[in-house]
């Protein structure tokens, strides 16, 4: 009887040293935190469901196995990305200007923080999924959305969420237009 009492007892002491220190990746706790400054520059987290914006995105991927802002493992295969102010996790459709790809992403991390008008950092996984790998540092569109749980669940374990249509040419040559007449 003891025995049977101790092995629950046993099994999360056992969890708890397995997983390094880093958080299990999960949305049930989002953070949006606190006002913190980079490079004499501050970052004021918030919630913004109508956050819809034009800029660039890079990719980085050399950071394997470092910690993410919201303490779970930096994993630069899965489909993740890095943003200064949305809560996090949040999820993000990226759509690639220049090929009109999109892709859903999670975001997990907080950056970039270089580069005028980057809005994103994309991990490798993401930036291979949006066929953006290559070019170092791509215009964009990215607007929060609520996957449906599969989705977010498939990202939850680094793979890809369902492919998404792309977007026509007509209305990306308008969002380039966008992005040029803001100086980027």
């Amino acid at each position: 009887m003891l025995a049977r009492s101790l092995l629950p007892c046993a099994a999360l002491l056992l969890s708890a040293c397995a997983g390094g220190g880093y958080r299990p990746v999960s949305d049930a706790v989002v953070k949006v935190g606190r006002p913190y400054q980079v490079r004499g520059v501050t970052y004021a987290p918030a919630v913004d469901p109508a956050y819809d914006m034009l800029g660039l995105a890079s990719w980085y991927g050399s950071e394997s196995g470092g910690r993410t802002a919201n303490g779970e493992r930096f994993r630069p295969g899965w489909v993740t990305a890095a943003h200064t102010t949305l809560p996090l996790p949040s999820y993000v459709e990226v759509t690639a200007l220049d090929s009109g790809r999109r892709v859903l992403v999670r975001v997990n991390d907080r950056g970039p923080f270089t580069g005028r008008g980057r809005i994103l950092d994309l991990s490798r996984g993401a930036a291979e999924a949006l066929g953006a790998r290559g070019a170092g540092v791509v215009p964009v569109r990215v607007r929060v959305v609520v996957p449906d749980e599969r989705d977010r669940a498939r990202l939850r374990k680094g793979k890809g969420a369902r492919e998404l249509p792309p977007v026509d040419e007509r209305t990306r040559a308008n969002l380039r237009a966008q992005l040029r007449a803001s100086g980027l």
